[in-house]
């Protein structure tokens, strides 16, 4: 039992860190699409913050970007 406990703390996570107060972004740019791109999956689902690591802040401006660059046809909205 203690040791399976030592192992539980040794293999915590690091706490994920929003990319975008790392580097000040006060504004999200839906026309770089290539920091955009990391935010999707291969199907261009938008990734949940819980996976990307992203604020509740930068993640609304998120989804708006992509949703706005994929009205334009810069991103897909389905890839096969």
């Amino acid at each position: 039992m203690a040791v399976e406990r030592d192992n539980r703390t040794n293999n915590r996570r690091r706490r994920k860190v929003c990319q975008f107060c790392v580097d000040k972004c006060q504004y999200i740019d839906y026309k770089d699409t290539t920091r955009l791109r990391r935010f999707m999956s291969e199907r261009s689902k938008i990734l949940p913050r819980r996976t990307t690591g992203v604020c509740a802040a930068h993640q609304r401006q998120l989804m708006t970007a992509i949703k706005r660059a994929r009205h334009i046809a810069l991103l897909p909205y389905v890839t096969d």
